[in-house]
């Protein structure tokens, strides 16, 4: 058997974290009862004529420029017609012509080194709605919440080779729209979906292959198994003789095999034309200078500077800013207690355990940064112990509340004055006269004994130093 090259390209559809749709002012928010979030509009009425988000503009802008693209200066829109029963108008409004981005790029790293995957261009468009299959009826139908719900569609170059560069180039993407603000990329909602085109050639050879497109696939982990699956059929097909046919299919994640669906249509199958009923969009000089000037500090800068500011690991930096919530929280407590390293030790160990027991996702976190510095603040003057200060993490997680507040009104203040510690250690050693004479005879391990009976008598409120002060103080007296 030849050895053979992938060539994959992709097409990401983002929806648009706008309070309302593209064209008109239902809610684009997700979920809803079906066919809730639904006017005239976006229902594909006659006579209705669409108004433009600007909103959606601002977030093409600012999405082109985190990707190093070119942005259009002068861009239009344009109907893309076909049939689908979920789509109402019989037609798509899109961008063909005058994309608003071109010509950008990515930066990515896997464990063969870095390389740049190139843009092809970013075009504003709106969604169509869902068909939902009804397993025992037989029946489908459809539920047009989703219908004119704002897209980014952002088309790769045909850049990548392997897997492992997909997920790698996914994931920056969802890092940087994140960040930006402009979508929240929650691919189980289905705010990020991914078209992978993949096609297979002899090594050596400059022709591409014949290409299949495999549609909206809904996780890393799927689009990833969907290539390696995609990629081994091809080639299958081709050592028998036989020919790839240019054909959209789908991934079947359950049974981990791809299917055709039909064939892959062709941009003049679709007969664009431009939309009559919207204006030209015109970006200034002016406004596109205010767009850049707003962009956040992104992922990877985030990651060099908490590793050189704030000494932290690697590993917890590469965390930590993997997520806008987790840098939220991060940032938050770091101002309240200006010890970075030590808010990294509570996030990584305590906070994303809890988070895990809890069954969500780090990007869905919205723990208050402030209320975990003002756990670590206590524990480091001293309030609270270590032990102490997990417990009220975990009841302010999960209850909300004044840490403060709940430390003071169920008694949990740490003690530290000897004449509270001494009285109850003095029992602890009458009730332990066995372990103190095999302490007096040299036995060293029994002070640890007798320093957790203590803290066990004293319901772990007691600083251990104190105690163990208190315990060096009374035995010393008995030698």
């Amino acid at each position: 058997m030849r050895d053979y090259e992938m060539v994959i390209g992709l097409e990401v559809h983002c929806e648009l974290a706008t309070e309302s749709k593209i064209f008109c002012g239902c809610s684009a928010k997700f979920g809803g009862e079906p066919n809730t979030h639904v006017c005239e509009v976006c229902s594909g009425m006659p006579g209705t004529l669409p108004t433009l988000n600007r909103k959606v503009v601002n977030y093409a802008v600012r999405a082109g420029l985190a990707l190093n693209c070119e942005i259009t200066r002068k861009n239009k829109f344009d109907r893309k017609n076909y049939f689908y029963p979920d789509l109402p108008k019989a037609y798509q409004i899109s961008q063909l012509y005058y994309p608003i981005c071109r010509n950008g790029h990515v930066d990515i790293r896997t464990a063969n080194g870095g390389r740049t995957i190139g843009i092809h261009e970013i075009h504003m468009e709106e969604d169509a709605g869902k068909l939902v299959h009804d397993p025992v009826t037989g029946m489908t139908m459809v539920d047009f919440n989703r219908c004119g719900v704002p897209l980014l569609e952002i088309v790769s170059e045909p850049d990548f080779r392997s897997a492992e560069e997909v997920i790698a180039y996914l994931t920056k993407l969802k890092d940087t729209m994140q960040y930006l603000g402009v979508s929240d990329c929650k691919m189980q909602e289905g705010s990020m979906r991914c078209d992978v085109n993949l096609s297979v050639r002899p090594e050596g050879q400059k022709e591409f292959g014949t290409r299949t497109e495999m549609k909206n696939i809904a996780s890393l982990r799927a689009i990833e198994r969907a290539i390696e699956y995609e990629r081994e059929r091809q080639i299958d097909v081709i050592e028998e003789g036989g020919s790839i046919t240019q054909e959209t299919r789908r991934w079947d994640d359950d049974k981990e095999y791809t299917y055709c669906m039909r064939s892959k249509e062709n941009a003049q199958d679709y007969k664009y034309f431009p939309d009559p009923d919207l204006m030209p969009v015109e970006i200034s000089d002016e406004y596109l200078e205010e767009v850049r000037a707003s962009l956040p500090e992104f992922a990877d800068a985030k990651r060099e500077r908490y590793v050189r500011e704030f000494g932290l690991p690697e590993y917890d930096a590469d965390i930590i800013t993997g997520a806008t919530s987790l840098v939220k929280i991060f940032e938050k407590a770091t101002a309240v207690t200006n010890q970075p390293k030590d808010v990294s030790n509570w996030l990584m160990t305590d906070l994303l355990k809890l988070c895990k027991d809890e069954g969500t996702a780090a990007e869905d976190m919205t723990f208050d940064g402030g209320r975990l510095g003002t756990i670590i603040n206590m524990v480091n003057a001293g309030k609270i112990n270590r032990k102490t200060g997990r417990e009220v993490l975990a009841e302010i997680y999960s209850n909300g509340g004044d840490p403060e507040e709940y430390v003071k009104s169920h008694n949990l203040a740490q003690v530290s004055d000897s004449s509270a510690i001494e009285p109850v250690i003095e029992n602890v050693l009458a009730a332990n006269g066995k372990a103190v004479s095999e302490y007096l005879a040299g036995s060293e391990k029994n002070f640890q004994f007798l320093v957790g009976q203590s803290m066990k008598a004293l319901r772990g409120k007691a600083d251990p130093q104190a105690v163990r002060a208190a315990l060096e103080k009374l035995l010393g007296k008995m030698k």
